[in-house]
């Protein structure tokens, strides 16, 4: 406790001492004739309210410019960036300024003329022909900063009357046909405004619309704009589209794929063997000897002979093939096989498709340092064997064994001593096709659902404690709806969990806790599960990204059909008494963007309920919901939060049965750069787990309507050392709010998380 206390202080001084000696003003580093440009400010001259908002914007990112950050109203990056231009600059100047020093940015450096024809040009793209920009310098002496205030008085804007294909003496080719068609699906409305980038926007969706209609050699540059003001008085105009004069000839025609070769074992050292060619539903499977089956190819492919050339299904199908855990490059080349027009008007393509796979078989060794924030630490050790395309037909077969040992070194006193020995064997089977009697193969464009079969064995050992011996089998499909959008559906998932050895000391607990010894004696589970996820958060374009995951989990439902009931009025299979409940939950997370894609205002929150059902009277122990540690309230130590009020009497933490049937939990996190590698954040937790039921082992752990009140949390600081996504990450937290008490910081108990990857 000590050593963290330590750290958090050593830390503090830090940060202050950073702080003190950049409090020196900058100025007597500057040039005599240098000041610091500290921004731009953008005003609108206008009568109309209307579409101001987001033209401001776009003005506003046409001349942004950088800017020397502040802190405190001082400038530590730049202050330490000057210090260390010294001749004998020190050691700890140049360290400072390696981490967050910036260069000067100098009002003199900037062409305001140039800004002010970059928000003329930017405010004649987007319709307003006529306003006029000025500007305006405003210096501060006592800073030694500049910063600059354009002034825009905004005239009414042009606006659309009508917009259409203009005819000429060639408009009987098909082409023209086809983008009058994709007119009616313009992004150009009657009213808008004129804005070249619309414009530009447009061209590109008719270029793709004729694209998935066959014309391979179509460029969207091939179509020009002309707008019309001679007819009207009142700032409109009409917008013509056509064709540019010598467009080349095979640009105006659509393309059909004749032929589709495909190379299912394609590599430098086998393009001069000589390979068999396999004709199966239409296409030509080129290979020496049978790598991949076709007929379990052949599914992902879209591209069909004799269809017209799509870029769509080219896409879709690359998609598709890179989705086999088989392949390494997915590589489609078209190939024009005529010059010429057939009798259709159509010219001719041939496709050749590239697979290139990775290696079959792969042998992984890892040894890991774990530690807990419930104090145990020791050593894991896991190997991993991998057989791709094991039956020829992209199967993935992973065999892996891993085995751990835990100690618990620090906490309490009693508790030291206390370790844990987990083994472990797992084998499953990822098909990636749908294993079911009916083919739907053909109601899924995006992606093929994948079918997992597995299996594993796992023993816990914890010692002066108990064993717990358990096997698991599943059986399931995996699909990607769009590009956010995946589903996991388990309609087969069982597991047997056995309890072992006991000590003395658990069979007491079990006796003072009947609800926990009930979630014990529940050996087998049976049911179905069901995982829906939508993340924008992969796509870094976005500068917001939206989590959304619902679980939904049952079961014991079929089992009512097959069991019966034992002497004690428990429902048994097999004469195993079995678990019937359900339980889902949902998670919410929302990443926001600030400054950079390092900066980020990250928000989470968790619901999750289970309910008992007909003569189970608790959740099966492995069921239960938990909450604390490094990815929940990291304030409080892994399951040592709740459930609702309840406190062990000894104060010390049991780590097994303080778990709920419902969770709530919200978090708040600031996330920003301290280096290239190293990133920081404050955060705030908060959260619970409650009893569905009262359970007079567990005073205080019934779900009730001043559960609000019941919440514990926190709040933080962490470090995270992020290397090309791997990260390992520190979190130093300590409780604002204990679940029976009123809200009151306590710096004197702070929690270290060590954990890898981020908590959300």
């Amino acid at each position: 406790m000590l050593r963290k206390k330590s750290t958090l202080l050593l830390y503090l001084y830090f940060i202050l001492l950073v702080v003190l000696t950049s409090s020196c003003s900058v100025n007597k580093f500057l040039p005599e004739d240098k000041t610091l440009f500290t921004g731009a400010e953008i005003e609108v001259n206008t009568e109309e309210d209307k579409e101001i908002s987001e033209l401001k914007s776009k003005l506003n990112s046409a001349i942004e410019r950088n800017t020397n950050s502040k802190f405190l109203g001082m400038r530590p990056g730049l202050y330490y960036h000057f210090k260390a231009q010294r001749e004998n600059p020190g050691f700890i100047n140049k360290f400072l300024n390696k981490q967050i020093g910036e260069d000067p940015y100098y009002f003199e450096s900037f062409d305001i003329d140039a800004d002010e024809n970059i928000l003329t040009n930017r405010l004649q793209n987007s319709g307003y022909f006529g306003s006029k920009v000025t500007s305006t310098v405003e210096r501060d002496s006592t800073d030694r900063s500049t910063s600059v205030k354009y002034s825009i008085d905004l005239v009414k804007p042009y606006r659309l009357k009508s917009y259409s294909l203009q005819k000429t003496l060639e408009d009987t080719l098909t082409i023209y046909k086809d983008i009058q068609s994709s007119l009616q699906s313009s992004i150009i409305k009657e009213n808008g405004l004129f804005d070249l980038t619309q414009l530009k926007a447009e061209r590109d969706r008719i270029d793709l619309y004729l694209k998935q209609r066959g014309y391979y050699n179509f460029n969207s540059d091939f179509l020009i704009f002309e707008a019309d003001t001679n007819r009207y008085d009142q700032r409109s105009f009409d917008l013509f589209l056509r064709l540019k004069t010598k467009v080349p000839k095979k640009s105006l025609v659509p393309y059909v794929v004749d032929e589709v070769n495909i190379y299912p074992n394609r590599s430098l050292s086998s393009e001069t063997e000589i390979k068999d060619t396999t004709n199966y539903m239409g296409y030509n499977f080129i290979q020496d000897s049978v790598f991949f089956k076709p007929k379990r190819l052949e599914p992902y492919i879209l591209i069909e002979p004799d269809k017209a050339y799509n870029p769509k299904t080219s896409k879709y199908t690359s998609r598709r093939l890179s989705s086999i855990q088989t392949y390494k490059f997915v590589n489609i080349n078209y190939t024009e096989t005529d010059t010429v027009e057939d009798n259709e008007g159509n010219r001719h393509l041939k496709a050749d498709i590239y697979l290139s796979p990775l290696n079959k078989r792969s042998l992984r060794l890892e040894l890991q340092a774990v530690t807990k924030s419930n104090n145990f630490s020791g050593p894991n050790l896991s190997v991993v064997y991998s057989n791709r395309n094991l039956f020829k037909g992209g199967e993935l077969l992973r065999l892996s064994a891993s085995g751990g040992y835990e100690q618990q070194f620090f906490g309490k006193t009693d508790d030291q001593g206390l370790s844990s020995i987990q083994l472990g064997l797992n084998a499953s089977i990822l098909f990636p096709r749908l294993i079911f009697p009916i083919d739907l193969s053909e109601s899924f464009e995006y992606a093929i659902p994948k079918t997992k079969v597995s299996l594993s064995l796992d023993h816990l050992n914890r010692t002066q404690l108990y064993t717990l011996n358990s096997v698991s089998s599943s059986f399931g499909y995996l699909w990607e709806g769009n590009t956010y959008v995946t589903h996991e559906l388990r309609p087969i998932n069982i597991q047997y969990v056995s309890l072992g050895k006991t000590s003395d000391e658990f069979d007491q607990i079990l006796d003072e806790n009947p609800f926990l010894r009930r979630s014990f004696d529940q050996q087998f589970i049976a049911g179905l599960t069901y995982n829906f996820t939508y993340d924008e958060i992969v796509d870094q374009s976005k500068s917001g990204g939206l989590y959304f995951g619902a679980n939904y989990d049952m079961a014991g439902n079929g089992l009512n059909f097959l069991g019966s009931e034992n002497e004690q009025g428990k429902n048994t299979f097999l004469g195993l008494e079995y678990a019937h409940y359900i339980k889902a939950d949902l998670e919410l997370r929302y990443h926001l963007k600030l400054d950079n894609d390092r900066q980020k205002l990250v928000g989470r929150i968790f619901g999750g309920v289970g309910q008992p059902l007909g003569t189970t009277q608790s959740l099966p122990f492995v069921k239960q919901f938990f909450s604390g540690g490094p990815y929940s309230v990291r304030a409080y130590r892994i399951r040592s939060l709740g459930p609702g009020t309840y406190s062990p009497e000894d104060g010390s933490n049991s780590f097994f049965d303080q778990s709920g049937d419902i969770k709530l939990e919200a978090n708040l996190e600031y996330r920003f750069p301290i280096t290239e590698y190293l990133n920081g954040a404050f955060f705030a937790d908060a959260g619970n787990v409650w009893l569905m039921q009262e359970n007079e082992a567990l005073p205080g752990g019934r779900f009730s309507s001043s559960f609000i009140n019941e919440l514990g949390a926190g709040v933080g600081f962490g470090l995270r050392v992020d290397i090309q996504g791997f990260v390992i990450r520190l979190d130093l937290a300590s409780p604002i709010k204990e679940p029976t008490a009123s809200w009151n910081f306590d710096a004197s108990s702070p929690v270290l998380n060590f954990a890898i990857g981020y908590p959300f």
